[in-house]
């Protein structure tokens, strides 16, 4: 996508100022107590637009799962990158959560002119960026790599269930549900739980 020019918020419209591609980035998996914070990043084709693009987390799994592959199909370049469990409990949360950031955004296979990131904080890149608070919801870039993102890590949790079923991550998708902080009681916690995570750290001691 290529961006054009940024107009202040309270008009109702972001347009961008940079010109060139225009790269959207999100994560997702920052909360769960389990399992890798994923992020995406997603340089879309202005030329084939993609209709429905949304925050991942308005949209119904089915609908979400379509769109991933819309996106993957049309999109110009798109890149998911992970930060792992032991990089989480070794950099904390936010850390991690910007190193997946960054290394989806320097996985793409088109440079950016411009990075678009959802929220308030920003990775070290070394391309322009700017951080766009509620961004999953105002910049299609951002709403289509929230969606790849999240079903990423939707997948992961799938795949994890077929290894570890007694904690139930194909349901609650490791957030701290009271099915999950029951199973983490009863069967301890497993290799992908978060263990500087306060819930976690309990459950060990």
């Amino acid at each position: 996508m290529r961006s054009k020019k940024f107009l202040k918020a309270e008009q109702g419209t972001l347009v961008w100022d940079t010109p060139g591609l225009l790269a959207g980035v999100d994560e997702a998996g920052r909360g769960p107590l389990a399992g890798p914070v994923v992020a995406a990043a997603v340089i879309l084709d202005e030329l084939n637009p993609i209709k429905g693009l949304a925050d991942s987390k308005t949209l119904t799994a089915l609908r979400r799962e379509k769109l991933y592959d819309e996106i993957r199909a049309r999109a110009l370049c798109c890149s998911v990158a992970e930060a792992s469990v032991d990089e989480i409990d070794r950099l904390n949360i936010l850390q991690a959560t910007l190193l997946a950031m960054r290394r989806a955004v320097e996985g793409l296979r088109l440079k950016p002119a411009k990075v678009l990131v959802d929220g308030n904080r920003l990775p070290p890149l070394n391309v322009l960026a700017e951080a766009v608070v509620k961004g999953d919801s105002k910049v299609p870039a951002i709403s289509a790599a929230s969606i790849l993102a999240k079903v990423h890590r939707d997948r992961w949790c799938q795949a994890f269930h077929q290894e570890y079923p007694q904690y139930g991550f194909d349901g609650h998708k490791g957030y701290g549900t009271a099915q999950h902080m029951a199973a983490l009681r009863l069967h301890g916690a497993c290799p992908q739980h978060r263990k500087s995570f306060a819930p976690v750290a309990q459950v060990l001691r």
